[in-house]
């Protein structure tokens, strides 16, 4: 059982990037609230995980009894100091319980609970990745449409196109891979929702920052864009360099429209 649970853990922070502490505390929590549907001893119960070995143990804090009728609640007076010598009548203590206990567990309790917790802290890490990245370019590849919205599929997250910010003369093909502006991320109650453009004026200037050298250096400025996503787009742009032409330096450039 630690072998492969030290085998799911590391498969899952290596291919969805979830970190590891997060999944061992989500795993540890999903044991917990399923084990309070059990009938075995979940009275405080407390479950750890450890780190190295991948050992799953687990605690129950029971009552110091003269004689214990309720053995999942109670403990009696002569066993409880073999491991705490000083302990009294009426104390609570703590004391390790077996783990085959959660074999009364529902497997599929624990389960859901575990999942539930992994795409939570998923959903997380997402947008803690984008959250501050509105007005970057990204590439990813064309998904799925949900009515004429273009669902992108970015890598570790999936991002969406609303119809009026595609450009109207363009088609999009499943598969086929575009780039497009983060243009706002949104932290919902399902998730975070990341906002593609490429008919924002902005993509355009994006573009000329990300493939022309003197734009990305300072040297060229653009100073104002005037478009029509898929028809014409206009830039005015300066140089700060006397000796450097401010058209000549866009005109040619890749990736353009």
């Amino acid at each position: 059982m630690n072998s492969e649970l030290q085998a799911i853990v590391e498969y899952m922070e290596r291919e969805r990037g979830i970190d590891r502490e997060t999944m061992l505390s989500a795993l540890e929590t999903a044991l917990l609230s399923a084990s309070k549907k059990s009938s075995g001893p979940s009275n405080d119960l407390r479950v750890q995980i450890d780190r190295k070995t991948y050992q799953i143990r687990a605690w129950a804090k029971v009552k110091v009894k003269e004689q214990a009728k309720n053995l999942t609640e109670e403990i009696t007076l002569i066993k409880a100091r073999k491991s705490e010598p000083d302990v009294q009548i009426g104390d609570i203590i703590e004391v390790e319980v077996s783990t085959l206990d959660f074999g009364r567990i529902s497997a599929q309790t624990a389960k859901q609970a575990i999942l539930h917790r992994l795409r939570q802290a998923e959903k997380e890490n997402i947008y803690e990745e984008y959250k501050d990245r509105p007005g970057d370019i990204v590439t990813g590849a064309v998904r799925r449409f949900d009515r004429s919205d273009v669902v992108v599929d970015l890598g570790r997250a999936e991002a969406v196109m609303p119809s009026r910010e595609r450009v109207p003369t363009e088609e999009y093909q499943v598969g086929e891979r575009i780039r497009a502006l983060i243009l706002n991320v949104e932290n919902q109650t399902n998730g975070p929702q990341i906002i593609l453009s490429r008919s924002h004026p902005d993509f355009v200037r994006r573009l000329f920052e990300v493939e022309v050298s003197e734009i990305a250096d300072g040297t060229v400025v653009i100073k104002g864009i005037a478009r029509e996503a898929g028809f014409r787009s206009k830039i005015a742009v300066i140089s700060k360099d006397e000796k450097v032409d401010p058209v000549g330096a866009c005109v040619g450039m890749r990736g353009s429209e």
